[in-house]
């Protein structure tokens, strides 16, 4: 109780010692993540132009998007719905600052203009009808469904005032009749030369040195075209999670025991129950379900058909023959041959198809399925009689619209193209045979046409396991893996590779929204760890990858910024290389004659007619836009200087100008040229704005 009343009279200072550590301890928190703010730049995936874009939101449009983006990685979802951001706030900060709005009329238009052929808002004429839509949005409303609506609106809203934007840029754009006037004299000036190339190619690149000094001082003098982004460099060894011989082995052994007899206790009745083998069974379809881990294919091959390194074997044994076990890629197999056959390896057929009510193929169609059979029936009866007449019934009834104007007429296909009941007709019965086939898509009035190749066909049934690595072997991968992995953390990562016989896998300057690394596929999670500011050159990590493990090195590091002389050397070197031989080749230009020229080159005088600015292509020398501009230039009769072309050293003579004969006017040559540069409008002035803006992009920690 003493204790108690203590505790009563001290309870103020207690309350404050409390609140004081509570607070010590959140504060701890606080700046072990990075300050009060941290929360809010933990859920900013970037900053467009001031503006955050939220984590949550930009998840659900990737959430949203992946449903429409089949075969589709995560990162392309991502990197998708990253440019619609983008666009929209670029965008929105042009509307805002032009005042660009949507009114309800001009979105009740743009509804209409969308919808048009959208059968639940048109009327019984086939017409956009607004009392549908209106009809529509009253019954969506209070379900999730409206609140889609409601972002469709949005996005045709956003659409229109983008589309009023660009209309007000392309407004400013075109092209005036002198600009008309230039584009036609480029296309219809011409020019005759002669002239003499002195070839790059004539001197070799190895003549030429390049200092890394000369590469850092070009990429100094022209730093836009060789910023680099971050990158990061690693180095992986594969440990792959694969079947063992002992494994392979064992695999075998057990599909060996399907083949026989064998005696199985029964605890329901007390007794032994003898229990048939593949070899023996009289329901191979069902004793193949049961075992297999692929299906019963009930149908007839040939042996082109069949694996081909047992192929002569299975095409030769007798029916009820068992063959195997056989490796046949990665599974082990057990055959046996259940029937022998002739038949054709193609037919060509025709058909006519009358569907019914309720089926795919049923169009507009309301018969039902007995009128279905007694049509086709009835186009039957009237074939056999007058076979000259299957092409028009074919047009007039048949429901596959894919041949009817072709009389119905299906080419020639091999077994197997078509669904089995049609298959089979076509393929167990002879050339000129005629018949009703049901399918799912309906009633088929075929006709055999013709058949080729006839041979022997074989029905074979298989049971076939697949060669997995089993529990054993995949604890003993882990622990080789583990184990490297260890030894690597103490030893040179290479050296201990090289010990253990493993190969290293280099991979180099991995971008940060890269997700492929050669060899191993998709793996966002390597390229995120590389990344990771926390992640130090030299260390080493395991990831779970497809099949295996990755024993992953981080080797390098690059911080954005201008590309390192080895780095840019592929691209600049041999620009340098080009400059260097321009100014060695013009130093060989002497005499004022191209003949002259020319002999002191050992080159010869080349001549070239017709030339014209648009397409600026030298026979004998190729594109070369600088060359033909300075011959446009120059006065007949006149020799160049040297010219630096994509190719060589030039010099020119020109020995006849053609202008061409005037328009009365350029209008059409101008109209052109506006519907070129309007063209391209919404290309460019996206590009501008994006790079106008400021971007941070936080892409790379979330994804």
């Amino acid at each position: 109780m003493a204790v108690l009343n203590k505790i009563r009279q001290r309870s103020v200072f207690l309350i404050v010692i409390i609140a004081l550590a509570l607070f010590s301890f959140v504060l701890a928190d606080v700046i072990r993540n990075g300050g009060f703010i941290s929360q809010k730049a933990q859920n900013t995936i970037a900053t467009i132009n001031g503006d955050d874009i939220d984590r949550t939101e930009f998840a659900k449009e990737v959430e949203a998007a992946s449903a429409n983006y089949r075969g589709g990685s995560t990162i392309q979802v991502v990197n998708s719905v990253w440019n619609q951001f983008v666009k929209k706030a670029v965008y929105a900060e042009q509307f805002e600052e032009l005042g660009i709005t949507v009114g309800k009329d001009q979105l009740n238009e743009a509804l209409e203009e969308a919808l048009a052929n959208n059968p639940t808002f048109q009327n019984d004429a086939g017409v956009f009808d607004k009392g549908k839509m209106s009809e529509y949005v009253a019954s969506v409303k209070g379900t999730a469904g409206y609140q889609q609506w409601l972002n469709y609106e949005n996005t045709l809203g956003e659409s229109a005032k983008e589309q009023t934007y660009l209309t007000m840029i392309k407004a400013g754009v075109g092209a005036t009749l002198k600009e008309g006037e230039i584009a036609y004299k480029m296309e219809n000036d011409n020019v005759d030369i002669k002239y003499v190339q002195l070839p790059f190619s004539s001197i070799p690149d190895a003549d030429v040195k390049v200092s890394d000094a000369e590469i850092e001082a070009y990429i100094a003098k022209n730093p836009d075209s060789y910023e680099a982004e971050a990158t990061r460099s690693i180095r992986y060894v594969f440990f792959k999670e694969e079947a063992s011989k002992e494994d392979e082995d064992a695999i075998m052994t057990e599909v060996t025991k399907l083949l026989d007899d064998r005696i199985d206790f029964n605890s329901a009745t007390n007794s032994n129950d003898s229990i048939l083998g593949f070899k023996n069974t009289k329901d191979v379809e069902g004793y193949v379900s049961q075992n297999s881990a692929l299906q019963y294919d009930d149908r007839f091959v040939f042996k082109k058909d069949l694996p081909a390194t047992v192929a002569d074997t299975l095409y030769n044994i007798p029916v009820g023959e068992v063959f195997g076990p056989y490796k046949d890629g990665e599974f082990i197999k057990v055959s046996r041959i259940v029937a022998h056959k002739q038949m054709p390896d193609s037919v060509k057929a025709s058909h006519v198809l009358v569907s019914w009510e309720g089926l795919s193929t049923a169009g507009e169609t309301k018969r039902t399925k007995e009128e279905a059979k007694t049509l086709a029936d009835s186009i039957a009866s009237v074939i056999k009689l007058d076979g000259s007449k299957f092409e028009a019934l074919a047009s007039q009834f048949s429901a596959d619209n894919s041949n009817k104007d072709k009389g119905g007429d299906l080419g020639y296909f091999t077994p197997g193209r078509m669904v089995p009941a049609f298959n089979d007709f076509c393929f167990d019965n002879k050339t000129g045979d005629q018949g009703v086939v049901e399918t799912a898509f309906g009633f088929h009035v075929i006709k055999i046409n013709d058949q080729k190749n006839e041979q022997k066909a074989v029905k074979v049934a298989t049971i076939a396991r697949k060669i997995e690595p089993s529990e054993k072997t995949i604890n003993d991968i882990f622990v080789k893996t583990t184990k490297f992995q260890m030894a690597t953390k103490e030893g040179d990562y290479a050296e201990v590779a090289k010990t253990e016989e493993r190969d290293v896998r280099p991979v180099n300057k991995i971008k940060e929204l890269d997700e492929n690394i050669p060899g191993l596929g998709a793996q966002r999670s390597i390229v995120q760890w590389a990344f990771n500011e926390e992640s130090k050159i030299g260390e080493v990590k395991r990831f779970d990858v497809t099949d295996g493990y990755a024993v992953v090195q981080l080797t390098a590091k690059a911080a954005k910024g201008l590309m390192k002389a080895e780095d840019a050397s592929p691209t600049v070197k041999p620009i340098l290389i080009k400059e260097k031989k321009a100014e060695i080749l013009k130093n060989k230009v002497s005499g004022t004659s191209l003949d002259a020229i020319a002999s002191a080159n050992s080159q010869t005088v080349k001549t070239a007619s017709a030339l014209n600015m648009k397409t600026p292509t030298i026979s004998g020398a190729g594109t070369e836009p600088k060359v033909v501009g300075a011959a446009f230039a120059l006065e007949e009769g006149k020799v160049s200087e040297p010219i630096i072309g994509n190719n060589g050293v030039y010099v020119v003579e020109v020995t006849k100008k053609t202008p061409a004969a005037g328009l009365d006017t350029y209008l059409s040559y101008a109209s052109q040229t506006t519907t070129t540069q309007v063209g391209a409008v919404s290309y460019r002035v996206f590009n501008a704005l994006k790079e106008a803006a400021e971007i941070e992009d936080k892409r790379a920690k979330f994804y």
